[in-house]
């Protein structure tokens, strides 16, 4: 028997269900949204940390929206999560924690170290800073292999995100789906008679059948990525939702590629990983011969001239 979820956080509904950090696209007006349906909201905090960091400013102001939005006093615990991509950690601990810690939000997420074990002095940080203040926070971390997940063990996490290469977006560029993995996830808990880290399930569930069978899976609830971009609430252009809702096919009309992130000059993760994108009109160009030069001067100029033609659709 695991833990409840659910217990952990009053607010949510049976099945637990939340939306993925996703950065740029999760604001404060989608994780409000799903935190008032049931669900657990996630804002996407992202991945600079120093002191002068714009994305930190913009989190603290979307907590602060949050709040209002939710209608919670200062002091009052935020029943929402903050996910950090973390292959970068310099100032996180000293800039990031403190915001976190301030706003008083019910969970953290960890996503996409250059090492596994690089999250460990965050974790510690965190938990001293429970322990010196009335703040309680679950610490999510995503795994995409069983030695990721073992890690993760090890440093006493609270849940593990459990992401098949099914995905949309960046995840482990050598890894398995969900029908795999997620067991074998399962087994590993089972062996070590850990009845306190719960296991959410993310990559490919955009309904009812795909929640009810990573549940029997071994799941005790499910994160959705792609599935939230496509909603009225999130701040993907509709030009990206269209694309979305309009392709099918997935494991035809998508590609798992370092490339996507390069014809858009984000290449800025370690090689351990990849990402999951609709494919387009940069990668075809790729494909038909194109140089890496040319595809981004194309994208530049249709991103100048406000077009999302060019933009990576991650689903």
């Amino acid at each position: 028997m695991t833990v409840n979820i659910l217990q952990w956080f009053p607010h949510t509904t049976s099945p637990f269900i939340a939306n993925a950090p996703m950065f740029g696209f999760a604001d404060a007006g989608l994780a409000t949204t799903v935190t008032k349906a049931g669900g657990f909201g996630f804002i996407g905090g992202g991945f600079d940390f120093k002191s002068e960091s714009t994305q930190l400013l913009g989190l603290d102001a979307q907590l602060a929206n949050a709040r209002s939005v939710l209608g919670l006093t200062d002091g009052q615990p935020l029943p929402l999560g903050v996910g950090f991509i973390t292959f970068q950690l310099d100032g996180l601990v000293d800039n990031a924690v403190p915001i976190l810690r301030r706003h008083r939000v019910a969970a953290v997420w960890l996503s996409f170290p250059r090492a596994d074990a690089d999250h460990l002095p965050i974790i510690q940080a965190i938990r001293r800073a429970q322990e010196s203040s009335d703040w309680d926070i679950k610490i999510f971390i995503q795994v995409g292999t069983i030695k990721a997940a073992e890690e993760a063990l090890r440093q006493g996490v609270d849940v593990l995100v459990v992401q098949g290469t099914d995905a949309g977006g960046h995840q482990w560029a050598q890894g398995a789906s969900l029908i795999s993995l997620l067991p074998e996830v399962r087994d590993l808990l089972s062996k070590a008679q850990d009845t306190s880290t719960a296991v959410l399930a993310a990559g490919g569930i955009v309904d009812g059948r795909g929640c009810v069978a990573t549940l029997g899976l071994g799941a005790d609830g499910i994160v959705m990525g792609t599935r939230f971009v496509a909603t009225s609430e999130c701040l993907a252009p509709s030009a990206i939702k269209q694309t979305i809702i309009s392709r099918g096919d997935g494991g035809v009309s998508t590609i798992k590629s370092i490339r996507h992130d390069v014809f858009q000059s984000t290449d800025l993760f370690p090689r351990r990983y990849d990402g999951r994108a609709v494919i387009g009109a940069s990668y075809e160009d790729s494909q038909n011969g194109i140089n890496d030069e040319e595809i981004i001067r194309r994208y530049n100029e249709a991103r100048e001239a406000g077009g999302h033609q060019r933009r990576t659709v991650w689903a």
